[in-house]
């Protein structure tokens, strides 16, 4: 048998990365984690996630003393936003979390900490900062970064990314977001929040292109009441640099050229995996442009390599990173063969209202030939939403034809934590008429999730052949009014 310097090698220091060598350390592998950066946490710390949200929020609560009269309070006098002073929030909740993901702490699991690009040199070695380490079983978790699209006159025109947008040192006047993801979608709004004269291009008809179009509508029709100008169906024919703005020449549907101008271009049009430098093709590792090829159990084609997060170009949550980064340690370092599901994986864009998803769309349902159903309760219905001023927004319930919910969304105010009670009825299997008859605190958001599955039994209960039911065997009078 083989001696190994280690049990297991890790590449990459974000959510997989740290999620696989805290469990391996910590049940007894002899752990190695490298990472190309100069600190652990990976883009969802640093450039994601954690930045946005924190920025997010600081847009919110800008936005609500703006609007202070809608709560029947006195309208104040708002000053301009100074960028470094948010920028300095953000890096301190960065800060904050970064002491969880620090060298210290991960050493004192057990698990030795490298920094540097390390690359394969054959299937067990890789080669790193001038010296060897084997590993009987590695994991590669480099993850991702943005895509940037070929565009004539972006390789001359100056731009940012979600890598350099939360260390800017002024807030810009005006922005043009390329792309309409979560991230650009996102941005946008907090940005225009903030004061920034904001335009999106996007090449669909809608935004968040993998979301139902009614959720997505509802998402924009809010950000354009505050302010965001959206440009649909529009490709971009080039860039240039004017000085102190950018032009960006876009093409919209109707054939029509427009020549956008902002002092800003944020490209937010999707991920490409960090691949490159690896040495992948000389170890066999199979990729392509989206990711790491792996099957359900997270192995590459190399079946002691393993390969979770970003990289393998599938679900690019920090989260699912997370999930994936257990089911390595199961077959890694259990050797249970341990099978990744996505059926009730969550996700959310928080924009302002949050727009939150488990499961099948109707977008999905229809791409798997499901015979569906639809039902929906709106927010404004729902009395804690109208206290606190919310008025936008539905929850949408997919049920098969065996009438078993199948997926939700929700676009509402915390849509994001709304989602959570569904991630235990879907993955618990939990029945719809227990979710239906279980008691909900007064007055909360959460009551909507029970009122959508009462919603669906209504028509069952109150039916004309129950009532009819009910009065030949309790001799019921029926109506007293009208």
């Amino acid at each position: 048998m083989a001696d190994y310097d280690f049990d297991i090698g890790i590449l990459g220091g974000g959510a997989a990365g740290l999620t696989i060598a805290s469990g391996a350390a910590q049940l007894g592998a002899r752990t190695l984690l490298v990472e190309k950066e100069n600190e652990l946490g990976g883009d969802c710390l640093h450039y994601g996630c954690v930045p946005s949200k924190t920025l997010i929020k600081t847009a919110h609560v800008y936005h609500l003393m703006k609007n202070a009269n809608a709560f029947g309070l006195p309208q104040i006098e708002v000053h301009p936003v100074d960028y470094k002073d948010v920028v300095n929030r953000i890096q301190s909740v960065i800060s904050t979390i970064q002491d969880h993901d620090s060298e210290e702490r991960f050493c004192s699991l057990g698990a030795r900490v490298e920094f540097g690009k390390a690359s394969f040199t054959d299937e067990h070695t890789i080669r790193l900062n001038g010296s060897s380490y084997s590993a009987k079983n590695w994991v590669i978790a480099t993850g991702s970064s943005p895509g940037i699209p070929l565009i004539e006159g972006l390789d001359k025109t100056p731009f940012i990314t979600n890598k350099e947008i939360f260390s800017l040192d002024h807030l810009p006047k005006s922005m043009i977001i390329l792309g309409a993801g979560p991230i650009a979608t996102e941005m946008a709004q907090a940005f225009c929040r903030l004061g920034s004269k904001v335009t999106v291009v996007q090449r669909s008809d809608q935004i968040l292109s993998k979301e139902d179009k009614d959720m997505a509508d509802g998402v924009m029709n809010v950000l354009s009441s505050e302010g965001v100008l959206f440009h649909l169906k529009a490709s971009v024919l080039h860039t240039k640099e004017l000085g102190r703005e950018k032009e960006v020449v876009i093409k919209k549907g109707n054939g029509e050229e427009v020549s956008l101008k902002a002092e800003m271009i944020l490209v937010a049009m999707g991920r490409k995996p960090n691949i490159e430098g690896l040495g992948l093709e000389g170890i066999s590792v199979a990729f392509d442009k989206k990711g790491i090829t792996v099957d359900n159990r997270m192995r590459t084609t190399q079946k002691h390599i393993y390969a979770a997060g970003d990289i393998t170009g599938a679900y690019q949550f920090t989260h699912a990173a997370g999930y994936e980064g257990g089911i390595v340690i199961s077959n890694a370092v259990f050797h249970l063969p341990r099978k990744a599901d996505y059926a009730f994986l969550p996700w959310c864009t928080y924009t302002d209202p949050e727009l939150a998803n488990i499961g099948m769309n109707e977008k999905r349902a229809k791409a798997a030939g499901i015979d569906y159903s639809v039902w929906t309760e709106k927010f404004r219905d729902n009395d804690r939403s109208l206290a606190e001023g919310e008025r936008v927004g539905k929850i949408k319930m997919i049920l098969n034809e065996s009438e078993k919910p199948v997926g939700i969304q929700i676009l509402g105010p915390k849509a994001g934590e709304l989602i959570g009670e569904w991630v235990a009825v879907l993955n618990g299997k939990v029945k719809l008429s227990t979710l239906a008859s279980a008691v909900h605190p007064y007055p909360t958001l959460g009551e909507i999730n029970k009122r959508v599955a009462g919603t669906y039994f209504s028509p069952k209960i109150f039916s004309d052949r129950v009532k009819r039911g009910l009065k030949f065997f309790f001799n019921l009078k029926g109506r007293a009014c009208g």
